[in-house]
């Protein structure tokens, strides 16, 4: 008998017994990994110019640059911007300029009386001149073409509805850079209300403009006309058309989706569960329809929020006892272990959380 026939045996069998010890004491000898940095992407941009993009007025584009005229930070295409209104509340904007130039960033706006006070206030009270706080550029809809972002597709079509140009607008000229075959169809009530048709125009035929109108609700067919497995397509717009959008890109496994959508998401198998808010004692019935936030903003109007879809952080809250759903996109491990929870979209199993408001 060889002198490692004899050896190895008893020496497996000591490792053999030693492996759990060491694996009970791997978290105490192995360092928790550090926190993510937190990186100050705060800027103080003056509004530039200021000019409406639509035939009915009801949308304007402002463009910001630095105060000095110094160059801004790189952004890609379907990144937006953290603009902070003169009230103190929170919105995001979609980058609808150039990426290639750094001079400028440029959003777009619709006027919506009655939405959430955001587009209102950019357009009655901002004037060429003023200087706004903000913050990014973040990119939550990110253009992933060949080689990049781990997509092999070849063929691209984008659809926009409306405002929802915004982030489709530069994806366009990035998408015609890298010689990359595209199309588009572009639809929204009128012809008067389509932001940036002069700016389209040098496209030509690539797309196709349809107005409610002219021809009623588009179908599917009228969003995508020709669908196939080897399709990525690009959709900002209202709920009812991203649904449509949704539905028919799923009867095409090897075919992608990639979407922003205007509102919060619907919710998917909510249940209904109570909110305590701490400082007031006020309890909150939150439906199985309805989002924390919405119902929170009943009782408490002044109550921070933003994206309203999980990934800006705007709404983070502290959980003191329940334990929470999440279901946002941003936060970390250790933040939700420390109690941090963002009321626009997660929520709770039933039950009551309490929350630090």
């Amino acid at each position: 008998m060889r002198l490692m026939d004899r050896v190895a045996p008893p020496v497996l069998t000591a490792l053999d017994k030693a492996m759990p010890v060491v694996l009970r004491l791997a978290p105490l000898i192995t360092p928790k990994p550090p926190e993510p940095e937190l990186i100050d992407r705060t800027l103080h941009l003056v509004v530039r110019s200021r000019s409406v993009v639509a035939a009915d007025d009801n949308v304007v584009s402002l463009v910001f640059t630095a105060p000095d005229g110094g160059e801004l930070p790189s952004w890609r295409s379907g990144a937006h911007l953290d603009v902070t209104l003169p009230s103190g509340a929170l919105r995001q904007y979609s980058l609808c300029g150039d990426p290639r130039n750094r001079s400028y960033y440029r959003i777009a706006v619709r006027r919506i009386p009655d939405g959430n006070g955001g587009s209102v206030e950019l357009h009655d009270e901002v004037r060429v001149g003023d200087t706004l706080q903000i913050n990014g550029p973040r990119n939550a809809f990110p253009l992933a073409t060949s080689g990049h972002l781990n997509t092999a597709k070849r063929q691209f079509h984008f659809i926009a509805g409306g405002i929802g140009i915004t982030p489709i607008l530069p994806m366009l000229a990035t998408a015609s850079d890298l010689w990359l075959p595209w199309t588009m169809t572009y639809v929204g009530r009128s012809k008067e209300s389509i932001p940036f048709r002069e700016e389209l125009a040098r496209y030509g035929d690539r797309i196709t403009i349809r107005t409610d109108d002219e021809f009623g609700l588009p179908t599917a067919e009228d969003l995508i006309p020709e669908l196939h497995s080897n399709l990525a397509v690009y959709c900002c717009g209202p709920g009812p058309m991203l649904k449509v959008v949704r539905d028919a890109v799923a009867e095409y496994p090897g075919a992608e989706l990639h979407f922003e959508r205007f509102a919060a998401p619907p919710i998917e198998n909510g249940v209904p569960f109570d909110v305590e808010l701490k400082r007031s004692g006020a309890v909150i019935s939150v439906p199985a329809d309805r989002s924390a936030l919405e119902t929170i903003l009943a009782t408490r109007p002044g109550t921070a929020y933003s994206c309203r879809q999980g990934f800006c952080g705007t709404c983070k809250v502290r959980v003191l006892d329940g334990v929470p759903d999440h279901r946002d996109t941003i936060l970390t491990d250790q933040q939700r272990a420390a109690g941090d929870m963002l009321i626009c979209v997660s929520r709770a199993e039933g039950g009551r959380l309490i929350l630090d408001l």
